[in-house]
């Protein structure tokens, strides 16, 4: 199985955010910290957002910080969030028919079944804090200093 770059990007500005605290953290500050792309954060901010994994605050001094504590944030949660698709063949599609001849014998999206949700199942034994927890060397890696908040404000 493999993440779209959508949800890379997901987590990695959910780690990003629970660095920050209740800090608000701007686009910007985390397009900037990781090299990527501000237009694919924008989109999955706001998909996060809906979801209630972060909260966005508007206006000059806004930005965004996590939705709840990250301890209670998991990171299968996460993946759901911005995964639209867990069918590993075709399949496993919703509403999918008989795609193949063996289909009706087959074992084998059982076992695809079976192991897409043993992938969640890790994932959600981790939590967001379980990710964050070597805060100093991510701090460090992504050019947050220790006596500054993400996005340059003053803790």
């Amino acid at each position: 199985m493999r993440l779209t770059v959508y949800s890379d990007y997901a987590l990695r500005l959910m780690m990003y955010l629970g660095l920050g605290g209740d800090d608000l953290v701007t686009i910007d500050d985390v397009a900037n910290a990781y090299g990527i792309s501000k237009a694919h954060l924008m989109k999955i901010t706001h998909e996060l957002g809906k979801k209630g994994l972060i909260e966005t605050v508007r206006g000059r001094q806004g930005g965004m910080r996590l939705g709840r504590k990250a301890s209670l944030i998991h990171i299968g949660e996460i993946v759901r969030a911005t995964e639209s698709d867990f069918a590993l063949v075709p399949c496993m599609e919703p509403g999918a028919g008989i795609v193949c001849v063996v289909q009706p014998s087959c074992v084998l999206k059982r076992a695809l079944a079976l192991a897409t949700s043993a992938f969640l199942e890790i994932l959600d034994g981790y939590t967001l804090q379980d990710l964050i927890d070597p805060a100093a060397d991510l701090r460090q890696l992504l050019g947050i200093s220790d006596n500054r908040a993400v996005g340059g404000r003053p803790r």
